[in-house]
């Protein structure tokens, strides 16, 4: 098993700054380009978990990676190359304040809304009468502010247009983005017996052009239910079988974590992040239909930075 790539600390020409998010660290070189190390930190309720986990970095670069290339002709994406297994590097955009969520079917923070009693979300009015991981008649977008610190707050898209955040020319191209986007996905979700239920993506702009950044329907951004079985199990009112992350924030659910104030982030195990790595590895070869090929575990840190500084040469 590979040590875990926790932490990055290099220094590139012309770097300008680096951004550590919860998962990513994002190399700024001249305000230009960036270069995005997908770390094997893990997060769930907004707290990075104490434990990496050995190649999911990888699993979700890749993934990402496969889906962008799938969806340029859609939308131009930030994507210039993908230099190591760990790494993206490609156009720095200016971000626009929101993500856009989209949501196929009524589960997670929609169901919970919903059976609080809630039957309008960001604005999307949710009919009467639904249950738990039923299908939308048609998918709705339900935005979030996009906040720098602490949790992003549901937010409708009247609200979004009057606060200036986003003109209503670039926002309409936004929804039009995410309806073609989620589209697409699930397109290639139903060809590998997978149901993408639902996801978010983020945009940027350079010299006026609207670019999708990010990450794209990684098991971290989207949620997927198997296809196969999800009727009988919806008629049942059974859970439904998923693939997502929601097993990791599940187990520490079980004991007694879940971000607030004066919990403890439960023991994680060499046994524990031995199977979060592989279930992180199933999602691959589920998701992208292709077996797993993990890449060399030696001298990881020096081969990401030799393999961006190779890249930032040839730009």
């Amino acid at each position: 098993m590979k040590e875990a790539i926790v932490k990055t600390d290099f220094n590139f020409p012309n770097q300008k700054n680096l951004y550590v998010g919860k998962v990513r660290d994002v190399y700024n070189i001249n305000d230009e380009y960036l270069a995005m190390v997908v770390s094997d930190r893990i997060s769930a309720f907004d707290v990075v978990l104490p434990e990496g986990i050995p190649f999911k970095g990888q699993v979700l670069n890749q993934i990402a990676t496969r889906f962008l290339d799938a969806t340029a002709d859609i939308v131009p994406n930030w994507k210039i190359a993908t230099p190591d297994p760990m790494v993206t590097v490609g156009h720095l955009a200016e971000p626009f304040m929101v993500e856009m969520v989209i949501r196929g079917y009524l589960t997670g923070h929609a169901w919970r809304e919903y059976k609080a009693g809630k039957r309008v979300l960001c604005g999307m009015p949710m009919p009467e009468g639904m249950k738990e991981n039923q299908k939308f008649e048609k998918p709705i977008i339900t935005p979030t502010t996009k906040a720098m610190e602490g949790h992003d707050e549901d937010i409708s898209r009247e609200e979004i247009l009057k606060q200036g955040i986003v003109s209503k020319e670039d926002y309409e191209m936004l929804e039009k983005y995410t309806q073609a986007l989620f589209a697409r996905g699930t397109e290639i979700a139903a060809e590998k017996g997978l149901i993408l239920v639902d996801t978010k993506y983020e945009f940027g702009k350079k010299d006026g052009v609207i670019y999708l950044i990010d990450e794209i329907h990684t098991p971290d951004s989207s949620r997927y239910f198997y296809s196969e079985g999800y009727a009988e199990r919806l008629a049942k009112n059974e859970q439904q079988k998923q693939l997502s992350k929601e097993f990791v924030r599940e187990w520490l659910m079980e004991n007694g974590f879940q971000g607030k104030e004066g919990q403890k982030v439960p023991e994680m195990t060499d046994e524990k992040v031995n199977q979060i790595s592989e279930r992180y590895i199933e999602l691959y070869e589920k998701i992208i239909g292709e077996k797993f090929v993990k890449a060399d575990a030696k001298s990881v840190n020096a081969r990401i930075e030799k393999n961006i500084s190779d890249c930032l040469k040839s730009l």
